[in-house]
């Protein structure tokens, strides 16, 4: 791959440093701020930020200020989508979610994964992308690790730290979080 942002979203180790990617950074960083200094009543304003900062979903999601994010638009997000308050994504690769899925305040989904080996580290870094099924329900304080899959219809609960992969129509928590029962009618 020849950039540095190919590199970085295919999950290969890329320079964090590169001119692009700061720029992308800083466009989120400010879009962000933006958004966060938005009153209750300016929705139109929230709504045309969610449409520049995010890859998809602006049109009808609902992000409950303060968000934070890396890029914004490796986050694709689908239909009637919610982050409560103080949701942090760190997308340096794909984030994608289903249509429904809720977010409790102080979500963390990290992308973001560093070299164990301390030398490489301090030049590179790499991610995993993260897929959140349709119908989700992941409470406040959750934090979903790089490169996990969440299925359909699952809730995950608060404060669980989400380590791998979760199949569909599960409840699951804990640290780090497991399946504790399939959901039932």
């Amino acid at each position: 791959m020849s950039g540095e942002r190919e590199k970085m979203l295919a999950g290969e180790l890329y320079n964090p440093l590169d001119p692009e990617l700061v720029r992308g950074r800083e466009r989120a960083r400010d879009l962000c701020r933006d958004l966060n200094a938005t009153r209750e009543a300016d929705q139109d304003g929230r709504r045309r930020i969610l449409r520049e900062l995010l890859g998809a979903g602006g049109d009808d999601v609902w992000i409950q200020p303060p968000f934070y994010c890396d890029y914004g638009s490796n986050i694709l997000l689908g239909r009637k989508c919610y982050f409560n308050f103080n949701c942090v994504v760190l997308d340096v690769c794909r984030v994608t979610i289903g249509d429904y899925s809720l977010f409790g305040p102080a979500v963390q989904i990290y992308t973001a994964t560093h070299p164990l080996n301390d030398a490489l580290r301090r030049e590179r870094e790499s991610g995993k992308p993260v897929v959140i099924g349709s119908d989700v329900w992941v409470g406040g304080g959750a934090i979903i690790c790089p490169g996990v899959a969440i299925g359909s219809r699952c809730v995950i609960g608060a404060g669980s730290v989400v380590t791998r992969d979760i199949p569909d129509g599960v409840l699951a928590a804990g640290n780090p979080c497991r399946v504790i029962r399939e959901i039932t009618e």
